[in-house]
């Protein structure tokens, strides 16, 4: 198939609206649904970053779209028990294609939810049941077991959207879009993120492990895939904070900061031991969550709301309880997709746990950014690769 006529592109009053290749056929088969233009985009854009996971780390992974940004990306590496209760899997062996998904969604549910989903191996049928229960707009594939391609068309009455990529597929080194009329074309950023792009480390600290090497290049191709400004904290194989298409570097920081500290807040005891009714549904049960560990819980605690969601009424999670929680996290990776313009950026990752930092570096405030660094005896790797993405 050479052209794909789509309903509307990316509003309702954006007619006609079609995908098409100048030359050969599109690289991908739509298996279910009818895609929609923010569909294609987000199944374009994920499928590059889990296929680049995969080459980069060797293990199956999993990215979570939002409107061309991901909300979510993680390789399969096992689950915490903590982590299994804060995802909602205890006590299931899950496939490393599942794990993966199952980290990448569960960086921030809230983004997530109407997400689009990429697979950098075929989805099986765990995969297929656990994206069965969420809300979720589509997934894309390299290809997709009998039994999960049966599970999926029943999603969303049979109207899932299911895509199939041709693993094989390579596109042209130019790339074209147009703005107002105007062609724009430049190279693609084919740029290959590996350990080699972290061995510049000027800090005093010069010690990075192979799990934190890992985790920072996690974060960078994240990045590569994610509007910019943009910032990611990783850890144990997924990103757990992404601050994404900011005018400024802080706020992205401090943007994906907030979210590593909702990821981490949702593994304390105060959460995990939350006296969920058994029928609350679970996007009900992230949005609770979600203002329970915030500055706005009395939205939920004040009056009777809480009995909506709750058997009993939880105590309220102290600002000075959770710092304390958030306190005990440490070994979290930092990458940035330019370089940071002053310590201030490295001041507020210090308040997430952070411990190993990968950016562009070429500052005339380095030697600042550097200092903060070696003031937290965190190590930070200058890959001299801007990543910018739009």
């Amino acid at each position: 198939m050479k052209e794909l006529e789509l309903k509307y592109g990316c509003n309702p009053n954006q007619k006609p609206a079609r995908v098409f290749m100048t030359e050969g056929d599109l690289p991908f088969k739509v298996l279910n649904g009818k895609p929609g233009y923010i569909n294609l985009l987000d199944a374009m854009n994920s499928w590059q970053l889990v296929r680049e996971l995969r080459a980069a780390t060797g293990l199956p992974a999993a990215a979570s779209f939002k409107h061309v940004s991901p909300a979510g990306a993680a390789v399969a590496v096992p689950l915490s028990a903590e982590l299994q209760k804060a995802y909602f899997v205890e006590g299931i062996e899950l496939s490393p294609v599942a794990t993966a998904y199952i980290r990448a969604r569960g960086a921030d549910r809230m983004s997530s939810y109407g997400d689009f989903v990429a697979l950098s191996d075929e989805c099986d049928a765990q995969t297929a049941s656990f994206l069965k229960r969420e809300v979720s707009d589509g997934i894309i594939a390299p290809s997709y077991s009998d039994a999960a391609l049966e599970i999926l068309k029943t999603k969303r009455k049979g109207t899932y959207l299911i895509l199939q990529m041709d693993t094989d597929y390579k596109p042209e080194p130019l790339e074209r879009k147009q703005v107002f009329g105007i062609t724009f074309e430049q190279q693609r950023n084919d740029v290959e993120l590996t350990e080699d792009c972290l061995k510049d480390i000027p800090t005093v600290n010069k010690e990075i492990p192979a799990s934190a090497k890992r985790d920072l290049l996690i974060a960078l191709i994240t990045l590569k895939y994610t509007q910019s400004n943009s910032v990611c904290y990783a850890k144990d194989g997924q990103a757990i904070g992404i601050g994404a298409g900011q005018q400024s570097r802080v706020h992205c920081t401090r943007l994906a900061g907030s979210k590593a500290d909702i990821w981490y807040l949702r593994q304390s005891p105060q959460v995990l031991n939350l006296p969920f009714r058994d029928d609350v549904r679970r996007p009900d049960r992230d949005n609770a969550i979600d203002v329970y560990v915030g500055e706005e819980y009395m939205d939920l605690l004040g009056g009777e709301e809480w009995k909506r969601v709750f058997t009993e009424k939880p105590p309220v999670f102290t600002r000075e309880e959770k710092q304390a929680w958030l306190s005990t996290q440490s070994g979290v990776a930092l990458g940035s997709d330019a370089f940071f313009p002053f310590g201030d950026n490295i001041e507020r990752a210090h308040k997430s746990g952070v411990s190993y930092v990968a950016q562009a570096g070429g500052s005339i405030r380095d030697d600042n950014v550097i200092a903060t660094c070696d003031k937290y005896n965190m190590a930070m790797a200058m890959t001299h690769i801007r990543l910018f993405h739009h």
